[in-house]
């Protein structure tokens, strides 16, 4: 770990409070000249830091530039040595973690992005990714699954940004099946999943978890304006990216440790938002109308049709809107 790196950690466990320059030098064996220079670095990467003579250096609460110290401090203990990379600009967080899944990256490696210029949903859409106002944040998962129950992956992962959204704000949010999260009637988050899999042994080597949320993002491109929302609608207690970021990873790696008990699926069901509701779906550019009465046990969707046909809906191109 650099110097710079090293000061920003030692910087977030005082967060809010100040430590002397001595006391960082001899925490880390430096130069004081050389924990002056890391500081400097630091501001100019945006991390809000004062310098108060006799007092020393404080990290402001209000600093919210998303780093793998930031995140670290709030990871269960069993997942705070995990790879973590982030980057100030990106393509895609998920084109770069197949990447180093490629590479034989491990269970757990998670790459954040402060922005994404390339920015992929579902369906070859574009995911609008401004900078310093989202999490784009993607996991690599093995999780020795079958590729028939990857969607589990997806719908896990749903539930996971839900329950973290719900720690830091009273808002309730929603799930439109399958990797959609609403607030009120606007889309504040979509999951991309993406699996690697070996086609002999019908078995899934990786699974990419991608999570584009909008945590403060205002200033929405004119055609999202009315689609498009955040979890916080103003600069006021939303200085949580980097505490959000980690207790969705959290969930997310807890859940996947045993995705086979499929307990996170009640809570799925309950956050639905089209369960009991008439639904068109889209299915190789055709759509067809419905009542969406259930999910089973793999994640699907269950569908009745009005001439009483059943059908079970899986993630793949298919595109779901309620009817009104």
């Amino acid at each position: 770990m650099s110097v710079k790196n090293e000061v920003l950690h030692i910087l977030e466990q005082y967060k809010g409070n100040s430590i002397s320059g001595q006391e960082l030098a001899e925490k880390l064996g430096v130069s004081r000249t050389s924990v002056w220079k890391a500081i400097n670095s630091l501001k100019v990467e945006g991390h809000l830091i004062s310098g108060v003579p006799n007092k020393g250096y404080s990290l402001s609460q209000a600093s919210d530039v998303l780093s793998a110290e930031g995140i670290r401090p709030f990871l269960n203990d069993e997942y705070n040595q995990i790879p973590i990379a982030v980057y100030k600009t990106i393509g895609s967080t998920n084109t770069e973690a197949k990447l180093l899944a490629m590479q034989d990256a491990g269970h757990g490696t998670v790459i954040l992005s402060e922005e994404q210029t390339g920015g992929r949903g579902r369906m070859g859409r574009d995911f609008y990714s401004p900078a310093e106002s989202g999490i784009y944040m993607s996991l690599i998962l093995k999780p020795h699954l079958n590729i028939a129950d990857s969607v589990l992956i997806t719908t896990a992962a749903a539930v996971a940004v839900c329950l973290a959204v719900d720690k830091f704000t009273d808002q309730e949010p929603k799930i439109k099946w399958v990797n959609d999260i609403y607030i009120g009637n606007k889309k504040v988050c979509g999951i991309l999943t993406e699996a690697v899999t070996d086609i002999e042994s019908g078995t899934v080597n990786n699974i990419i978890v991608g999570i584009g949320l909008n945590v403060k993002t205002v200033n929405f491109p004119k055609e999202l304006k009315e689609t498009a929302g955040s979890v916080f609608n103003s600069d006021e207690d939303s200085y949580v990216r980097n505490r959000l970021a980690a207790e969705i990873i959290n969930n997310i790696l807890s859940m996947c440790k045993t995705p086979e008990d499929r307990s996170f699926l009640r809570t799925y069901k309950e956050r639905s938002m089209i369960l009991g509701e008439r639904i068109r779906y889209s299915k190789n550019s055709i759509w067809y109308e419905g009542y969406a009465q259930d999910i089973d046990e793999s994640g699907g969707l269950i569908v009745f049709h009005d001439d009483g046909h059943k059908e079970v809906l899986h993630s793949g191109e298919i595109s779901v809107r309620k009817l009104n």
